[in-house]
């Protein structure tokens, strides 16, 4: 079998042998008429609690809580949560709160904060909804000394932004992506950034094991005690691709027709940044599927459900090696060349954490990373990488070193200054994607780069640096003591794993 993977901005054909397992997701399912129209549907008859129109007080204040639209990967032209939005506003509207008094909350979390004007390159409005928005926008800022205590999770104390409690009712839009991503995720995407940094999972599917999901609920509950909360989540559909790459990676036929154009032999041998603007040429279609509404996590459980349901592949017990392509863009906005602790992330904390009932690897396992894992950060936006690539040295540090590495770059005012005028993210940031590889890498016994052009970078970050992807098979089949179970998780886009004992 021959399988095209990504892997940066070039297309690796994999050789694989017939008892190869091949991770590849069902097709895209049947996707909603309209989108507003079930959205509507959605608030009307909400899954439990009360209808917008009997929480909205005429004449009252709302505020809607969005997120950055950083998953899923691939980013698609057409997001459906931007006509999903436009519903929203039009049903308070209709409730009896004006547009004037609508404040649309952006809660980017750590992420950097975007400027308004930037709002619709980013995809979280459409242009006809920037135009024609009569309200107010705030973008939040995890370190703005204007926080409300709301209370505590446990030790940790829960400050949010005033929008949020200055109102009278919140209302939330997500798409149900994992536990981290949506739902009252959401709403904990606009507190403080210490709830934010202890906001972690073990899996990103599983409630039970996230710590984050926990922070999120209380914070919900806590919220609801002072002003009526309703949330809104989207169940979306695979990305599907369109033009030379339709079909991938779910259609078989796609996967012989990549593996087999001559065009990947030209993709290979251009500049980087020509390969980055043709991958970037593909259009990509982003559908809905259903649309559920009620308390933010009532509605983000059973949303989340349903995508995991429609998106999952099965695997039938734990692999021994597991090799992830790794594309060329950020798990965050804005999409830039990743540096070598986000590509990390994007296999580690993000592939690897999107399962159910067991982890995907055996234990003592071997991932292998397509990717050249150079060391480039885009300047300014991912300085507060740099700061923490640099400042591991010449390998990973014990826990405790780390941890007081990060208090004293957290409390750094010009890394502080840089997140809060727009050019940075949060310097907690490199910390929380770091720790979302920690469960994979506690699991596994060997990370291995393949197509590594950069060794030093590679072992900086405890990993193995191998040439190409076959001195990487041959490292997971001795590690396997002979003959490894090898699985090939076709992607992007990355898509929920169901293993089975």
């Amino acid at each position: 079998m021959k399988l095209p993977l990504l892997s940066g901005s070039t297309v690796v054909v994999v050789d694989a042998p017939e008892d190869a397992v091949v991770l590849q997701p069902p097709p895209p399912g049947e996707a909603v008429a309209d989108v507003r129209a079930a959205l509507r549907d959605a608030l009307r008859f909400p899954l439990a609690g009360q209808p917008l129109t009997a929480l909205a007080r005429k004449g009252g204040r709302a505020t809607i809580v969005v997120e950055l639209p950083a998953l899923p990967l691939p980013a698609a032209q057409f997001d459906p949560r931007q006509p999903a939005l436009a519903a929203v506003a039009a049903e308070l509207e209709r409730a009896g709160i004006p547009a004037e008094r609508q404040t649309l909350l952006i809660a980017g979390g750590l992420q950097r904060r975007p400027a308004e004007r930037e709002l619709e390159r980013l995809g979280v409005v459409s242009p006809t909804f920037a135009r024609g928005f009569a309200g107010s926008v705030a973008i939040h800022d995890a370190e703005d000394p204007q926080l409300v205590e709301l209370g505590s999770a446990g030790s940790l104390p829960l400050r949010v932004n005033r929008a949020l409690v200055e109102t009278d009712l919140v209302l939330s839009l997500s798409a149900a992506e994992s536990v981290l991503h949506g739902g009252p995720a959401t709403l904990l995407a606009a507190a403080n950034a210490e709830a934010l940094r202890a906001s972690g999972a073990y899996s990103l599917l599983e409630t039970g094991t996230s710590q984050g999901w926990r922070i999120a609920l209380e914070l919900e509950r806590l919220l609801q005690r002072r002003v009526p909360v309703l949330g809104a989540s989207l169940v979306l559909n695979q990305p599907r691709l369109t033009g030379a790459a339709r079909g991938y990676p779910y259609d078989s036929e796609a996967l012989e027709r990549i593996a087999g154009s001559p065009f990947r032999h030209g993709l290979r041998v251009m500049p980087g940044f020509a390969r980055d603007r043709v991958m970037r040429s593909f259009r990509r279609e982003l559908s809905a599927a259903a649309a559920f509404a009620g308390p933010p996590s009532v509605a983000h459980a059973e949303a989340l459900l349903r995508a995991v349901e429609a998106r999952s592949a099965p695997l039938e017990g734990q692999l021994d090696a597991i090799c992830i392509g790794v594309p060329r863009t950020t798990p965050h906005l804005p999409r830039e060349r990743p540096n070598p602790l986000l590509a990390a992330y994007l296999g580690l904390g993000l592939a690897l954490r999107l399962w159910r009932d067991r982890f995907p690897v055996a234990d003592g396992g071997t991932v292998i990373l397509l990717h050249r894992f150079t060391r480039h950060f885009s300047h300014p936006t991912q300085q507060p990488y740099r700061n923490v690539f640099q400042a591991l040295g010449t390998g990973p540090r014990e826990p405790e070193e780390l941890g007081r590495l990060e208090r004293e770059i957290a409390t750094d005012q010009r890394e502080l200054a840089g997140y809060r005028e727009g050019r940075t993210c949060h310097p907690l940031l490199p910390f929380a994607d770091w720790a979302g590889c920690a469960p994979a890498l506690g699991r596994v016994g060997a990370v291995v780069v393949a197509g590594c052009r950069d060794a030093v970078a590679a072992r900086q970050l405890g990993f193995v640096p191998a040439g190409g992807l076959g001195a990487a098979l041959e490292m997971a089949h001795g590690r396997a003591g002979g003959r490894a179970r090898v699985g090939y998780l076709l992607s992007p886009p990355y898509f929920p794993l169901r293993v089975s004992a």
